[in-house]
């Protein structure tokens, strides 16, 4: 995020001594400098600043002259980072950034309650099964908060989405996103009861292959391998299977209407089991919990908006009666 200001420099006046003048360059070739990084090129990044293609490039061109050193590669076609740029970048970014959040953080103290923007992502199953329903009581409470919500299942990228807060399945693998979680993540395989009654169910791993099982295909092609823990061992398969989906409400609909066994997770399921829709078996082989995450970008000082959001969500999601570990057990069918 920049500041908005106006970037184009004028001559210094007499009265003007250098460090002054070296700073008023130094500080528009930086944001302009900065502008370039994050939309890819100058065109965009005068639009974004409000100011012409040409007063980017002279601001680009005086900040390389005081540094005396190449940022960027430019072409007809590309723009691209040198190794200096993408040093200078590393080192300016986090700075502008605090800056900038010290003014939104400021602007929320002067205005009141926490308004704003709020970019969501999550994945599809959890994001309509659980985040979609809570955001109406959300909205209530802070009506100033306008939601972009997004459902996908791939993985987030929060700068180049400018995603505010992502909720994932498993905890993400990057220093720079704090990931809290807000209940565990048990997966469960499930049958109709018809189904149980007409083909029985598996009491091992290995008898999977003589079932008609339901497979989970990933935002990335690939198969979901069903995970189990066997002896203390983690174990992963992928079963023969009768129907593929790539969605999870579509998997799910396929076990209650009896064409097979899936294993899904808990909170999609823990209503079902409840009222006796469905039976869950191979219990004593759960693996261990991977947590449903609200991951967001590591900031020292979050906005109130993404505070408050994050906050809202914790407190709703671990308060909904979805399923425990004991009851997992209580709930499974014995064939």
């Amino acid at each position: 995020m920049l500041v908005s200001t106006s970037l184009t420099t004028s001559p210094p006046a007499a009265s003007d001594d250098s460090l002054a003048t070296s700073f008023a360059t130094s500080y528009v070739g930086v944001i302009s400098f900065l502008a370039v990084v994050s939309e890819g090129s100058f065109a965009k990044a005068g639009d974004r600043l409000g100011i012409g293609r040409s007063a980017v490039s002279r601001n680009v061109q005086k900040l390389e002259a005081q540094l005396d050193a190449r940022l960027f590669l430019r072409t007809t076609r590309s723009t691209a980072l040198t190794r200096e740029g993408e040093l200078f970048y590393q080192n300016c970014n986090p700075g502008v950034e605090r800056i900038v959040q010290a003014l939104e953080d400021m602007r929320e103290l002067r205005q009141g309650p926490p308004r704003g923007h709020l970019r969501i992502c999550s994945t599809t199953g959890f994001g309509r099964k659980i985040v979609a329903p809570l955001l109406n009581g959300f909205h209530s409470a802070y009506p100033e908060i306008a939601i972009d919500f997004m459902l996908k299942d791939g993985p987030a990228d929060f700068t180049s989405e400018r995603i505010d807060v992502a909720f994932r399945d498993g905890k993400m693998d990057d220093s720079q996103v704090v990931a809290k979680q807000l209940i565990p993540m048990q997966m469960m395989v499930c049958a109709s009861p018809q189904y149980a009654s007409e083909h029985g169910l598996p009491a091992t791993v290995e008898e999977l292959d003589a079932h008609r099982c339901i497979n989970f295909r990933l935002a990335s092609g690939r198969i979901a391998e069903w995970e189990f823990k066997v002896g203390g061992v983690n174990r992963k398969v992928v079963p023969k299977a009768m129907h593929v989906f790539n969605d999870a409400e579509l998997t799910l609909q396929a076990v209650l209407a009896g064409h097979g066994i899936a294993q899904v997770a808990a909170y999609q399921v823990s209503e079902l089991l409840r009222e006796g829709r469905l039976h869950a078996c191979l219990a004593q082989y759960a693996p261990d919990d991977r947590g449903h995450y609200a991951c967001y970008l590591s900031r020292k000082h979050l906005p109130a908006r993404i505070r408050v959001f994050i906050d809202y969500m914790t407190e709703q999601i671990r308060a909904l009666d979805l399923q425990s570990s004991t009851e997992v057990h209580r709930l499974s069918f014995c064939p």
